[in-house]
């Protein structure tokens, strides 16, 4: 059998390939930056031969490790298969899901009994950490994301379009000075959530409106939506987000402000590899779930 290099070195530089960073690979592995680095460069010097331009704060495959992680990101693909197939056994389907916590809970939770009804054989392992597109393929099955648009390389499907909501404080539109004109929001902190950064500032031109007419006191970003209504209704700021995430709220404390009619260059997307389309737990999943948000409607 011909010399391997050791599968942590494999695992370590798919990580980093995937994510294009030293630390933010290293969080996923549970291992210090200096041990992950070592794992790499133990690699490399299995191949002879470098496999990342090395950049400040960043790394990015050159062309040899681009061709490397192309030949072996399937065969990790086979192996992760393999055991999962081995230690869930024959009885059940497990489908390792990345999601949103805000998607999760708004829009996915409340049909979990009628997906148990149809397919009980059906268990997820619900994943609500960072950079699930990266990892799709390498502890992810699929992922539901919120994006402007997917890697053609990967299978997506919308499940939604949006128009982009501001949301406030109820009591911002009661008292001597209510809320009621956009220019007013300059002396408020606008709340953007981090996967869609450019949310405020393109509301802003949708809207007709110039940096020098609506600059807010500060921006803060959030990385859970949950989080960003509940900062709006205790009046930390206000929130631009989508029309489904305030309708599904259902918060009486919260309000949509200002009567502008802004579409959201964002959406929910169902995305996953294409070859785990042709798996049975995706499958299933995927069926049901445009079946039961009508994403098909979507154009």
């Amino acid at each position: 059998m011909r010399r391997l290099p050791p599968l942590t070195a494999i695992e370590a530089f798919v990580q980093v390939a995937r994510l294009g960073s030293i630390k933010a690979a290293a969080e996923e592995l549970a291992l210090s930056s200096p041990a992950l680095s070592r794992r790499v460069q133990a690699l490399e010097r299995f191949i002879g031969k470098p496999l990342f331009e090395r950049r400040h704060q960043a790394l990015k495959l050159n062309d040899d490790g681009d061709r490397l992680l192309g030949m072996i990101a399937p065969a990790l693909d086979t192996m992760a298969d393999a055991v999962e197939t081995m230690t869930s056994g024959t009885e059940l389907l497990r489908l390792r899901l990345g999601l949103l916590p805000l998607f999760a809970t708004q829009r996915l939770m409340p049909h979990m009994g009628d997906l148990k009804r149809k397919h009980p054989e059906l268990h997820l392992d619900v994943d609500t950490g960072g950079h699930a597109v990266a990892r799709l393929g390498d502890g992810l099955d699929a992922a539901i994301v919120v994006a402007r648009d997917i890697d053609p390389t990967l299978y997506s499907k919308r499940l939604d379009r949006n128009r982009v909501y501001v949301i406030g404080a109820r009591s911002l539109l009661e008292g001597p000075d209510p809320i009621t004109r956009p220019e007013q929001l300059s002396k408020l902190t606008a709340l953007v959530h981090r996967d869609m950064a450019d949310t405020f500032t393109a509301w802003r031109a949708a809207a007709g409106l110039s940096d020098m007419e609506i600059e807010p006191a500060a921006i803060d970003h959030f990385d859970s939506g949950t989080l960003m209504l509940e900062a709006a209704a205790q009046g930390l700021g206000v929130a631009f987000m989508l029309e489904s995430h305030f309708e599904a709220a259902r918060d009486d404390r919260l309000v949509q402000l200002f009567d502008l009619t802004v579409e959201s260059d964002y959406s929910y997307w169902f995305v996953c590899r294409p070859r785990a389309l042709t798996t049975r737990p995706v499958k299933l999943f995927h069926d049901w779930l445009i079946d039961v948000l009508g994403a098909d409607r979507v154009a």
